[in-house]
């Protein structure tokens, strides 16, 4: 209350003489005339939470994903180069692309949680070209049942509830990304 008296305090009244009319005009800038209360509701809106920090589990979770991620998109790359089987290569670039928007939302993720990932490429996988597209789907079947693996167990026993979502959110397209690598791997032998 003290403070709108204040407010009104602050305004001077002009009358002009001919027509009886009254004017209201701030001496103060509007800024000044907010209250405490608005003043901190605003600085608050301006700060960042700083985030919860994560567990152990949670942490290394996010960094074997990313490393993770990051040679299934390279491995991709190479697939999509050295393949002669034409459901190969097909697999090979949906890898790729997958992998990539999975990388990219939990690059996010990691930036939110304050995790730092490592920016090092994957260590190059020797193929030989005579054997290529079995030797890179029967590595697609391993890395997928890992993936699917460690991701299960994130979505349903991780402590970060943001963590738990996009393991649970990724976890679908690993599936299949599984399922699809074991179908192409028989038609392979």
């Amino acid at each position: 209350m003290k403070k709108q008296v204040t407010l009104f305090s602050r305004i001077a009244v002009v009358a002009l003489i001919g027509g009886g009319l009254c004017l209201a005009v701030p001496v103060r800038a509007a800024e000044e005339t907010k209250t405490d209360a608005a003043k901190k509701t605003d600085a608050a809106k301006t700060e960042k939470p700083t985030p919860a920090p994560l567990s152990d589990k949670d942490k290394a979770f996010i960094q074997d994903a990313a490393k993770d991620g990051m040679m299934e998109v390279e491995m991709g790359k190479m697939g999509q180069k050295q393949a002669k089987n034409a459901e190969v290569k097909k697999f090979a670039t949906r890898m790729v692309t997958d992998h990539s928007k999975a990388n990219t939302e939990l690059k996010a993720l990691a930036k939110k949680k304050g995790v730092t990932l490592d920016t090092a490429s994957p260590k190059e996988h020797k193929m030989d070209d005579a054997t290529f597209d079995k030797d890179y789907m029967d590595q697609m079947v391993k890395d997928h049942e890992k993936d699917v693996k460690e991701f299960e167990e994130a979505a349903k026993d991780g402590s970060d509830a943001d963590v738990k979502a996009w393991a649970n959110k990724t976890l679908p397209t690993l599936k299949k990304h599984l399922e699809m690598a074991k179908e192409i791997q028989g038609k392979l032998k």
